[in-house]
């Protein structure tokens, strides 16, 4: 189905000329620390929506840089907003997508990827599109350092079960695996609109860990 654009929502979003990188992307491509001016661990959030999970892990983690990668821009202005109104100077956003993600970043110069309630796209003539499937996770693993990792939640049982047999075909390792987040108390969750809502009508939240594996490592 086609998406619905809200009028005068790109004009916004490009106003925020500090924050969102439109045009010319690829002149970043390894050179993302010049970008922020550090040479801090970049982490990246592909689909990130209306931006509460970035902008709740930039403020918390001041010595790490946050890349929000987002197609929509009538959702990443709303990221973009947050990050604003409180100051934020270790994120920024890509009005982008994520099946270019090669173009945009160099090899081993992210340190971690998040995917948070993606689009589960059920049929099987979808499966490509899926942001697990192994031609996306070959592309995650050029951009990320060894030992680089990915962090996904869905609330699709469908997804998540794609996604776990998907990663572990790749050979990557898995760990913290979660089938209920909310009940979960090993680790600290920063969660998302979309999560809120749906831990708040008691929907199971699923969790995995991904770490880049070794082939990779010795032969990228």
């Amino acid at each position: 189905m086609r998406r619905r654009r809200k009028k005068g929502a790109d004009i916004k979003l490009l106003s925020y000329t500090n924050y969102v990188i439109r045009e010319n992307i690829e002149d970043l491509k390894g050179k993302w620390s010049e970008k922020f001016k550090n040479d801090n661990p970049i982490h990246i959030e592909v689909g990130t929506g209306r931006g509460k999970f970035i902008t709740t892990l930039a403020k918390q983690n001041p010595d790490i840089n946050y890349i929000a990668m987002e197609i929509k821009e009538e959702v990443l202005v709303k990221g973009v907003e947050k990050a604003d109104e409180a100051n934020l100077d270790n994120v920024v956003f890509l009005w982008a997508d994520v099946s270019n993600i090669l173009d945009y970043f160099d090899k081993g110069e992210i340190s971690r990827v998040y995917i948070n309630f993606c689009d589960p796209w059920p049929k099987k003539r979808w499966a490509k599109r899926r942001l697990l499937h192994r031609g996306f996770l070959d592309k995650y693993a050029t951009i990320l350092e060894d030992k680089g990792e990915i962090h996904f939640k869905t609330d699709n049982v469908g997804l998540f079960e794609f996604s776990l047999n998907e990663v572990a075909d790749c050979n990557w390792k898995l760990k913290n695996i979660s089938l209920d987040l909310a009940n979960n108390t090993e680790f600290e969750n920063v969660t998302t609109e979309y999560e809120d809502k749906f831990m708040s009508q008691n929907i199971k939240i699923h969790r995995l860990e991904a770490v880049k594996p070794l082939y990779i490592l010795n032969y990228i």
